[in-house]
């Protein structure tokens, strides 16, 4: 069989029994299609080999295909290869075990003091906004997973001393800070219910935990309201407080164990965050940095 009957096989297997989409198999005619282009010819699959693959694959990096579009396209052919090697047609696998260059890690969003001072000034004095308040408050202060916030009882909280008893992944228990301004809300939303120890402190109306849904929506529209148009949604808060703490203080390990990370890597990515702050105000500030227009 040649290369064109084999890849017109894998590809109507794909469309008859897998029933795959038409834009999927057209985006799979079309993954085919630059491998035999970069090649100059229609593949022969059965004496194709890894090292011409591995040139392929730098080719397209080069041309300015994304780590994500190549992960896709070597997935495509690692599963014709499969489908050569079930019918007979090929022995080996050359793509077995390639892989394209690793994507950079994505940065979490963060909003800055001002925007975060913005969005935590709830105006009102009735009950939705005495909620929403010490929500927000307690959300930024203490870096809380949107998890942890609504699985929190009033007995886990000391408002007195300023602590907070997390239960996060894994089961793992951490305590963390309460800052002043979340402390005082607290108390404002308390004292319109009973407060007791095993009451869920963020109650929905049939009185067990808020649903996350219900959260995202209530803080997109306080984000509206209070003039902020970037994406805001419950993770930015702990994003935002992680990044702050860092590029304040410096210090990785106490933020690693406000956010309750396990592996200190994890919290790493935060320090990419302060180096791109420090960078603007370098590039701003300093005599020597680099100018538009310069050489």
């Amino acid at each position: 069989m040649d290369g064109a009957a084999a890849l017109a096989g894998y590809l109507d297997h794909l469309r008859v029994e897998r029933r795959l989409s038409p834009r999927t198999l057209e985006a799979y005619r079309d993954d085919f299609a630059r491998l035999a282009r970069h090649l100059g010819t229609t593949p022969d699959w059965a004496t194709l080999d890894a090292a011409a693959l591995r040139s392929w694959v730098a080719a397209e990096h080069r041309g300015g295909a994304s780590p994500t579009t190549l992960a896709r396209r070597l997935s495509a052919l690692r599963g014709l290869y499969r489908w050569l090697n079930r019918t007979g047609v090929t022995a080996a696998n050359p793509a077995h075990g390639l892989r394209g260059p690793k994507g950079g890690r994505r940065l979490p969003n963060v909003l800055d003091a001002d925007a975060t001072a913005q969005l935590l000034e709830v105006p009102g004095d009735d009950t939705l906004a005495l909620r929403d308040r010490a929500m927000l408050e307690l959300f930024y202060s203490s870096a809380l997973r949107l998890s942890e916030l609504l699985s929190l009882r009033w007995g886990d909280i000391d408002l007195d001393g300023g602590l907070v008893r997390v239960t996060g992944k894994g089961q793992r228990t951490r305590v963390v800070p309460v800052g002043g301004p979340a402390c005082a809300a607290l108390r404002a939303w308390r004292a319109l219910g009973t407060g007791a120890v095993d009451a869920v402190v963020f109650p929905g109306r049939g009185g067990g935990p808020l649903s996350p849904r219900a959260v995202q929506v209530r803080l997109k529209k306080l984000a509206r309201e209070q003039g902020l148009w970037q994406r805001v949604h419950p993770h930015l808060l702990r994003h935002s407080c992680a990044s702050h703490l860092l590029e304040s203080s410096g210090n990785l390990r106490a933020v690693q164990e406000m956010l309750g990370h396990a592996d200190l890597a994890t919290t790493q990515i935060y320090t990419h965050l302060d180096f791109q702050h420090l960078a603007r105000v370098y590039d701003s500030a300093h005599p020597r940095a680099r100018r538009k227009g310069g050489g």
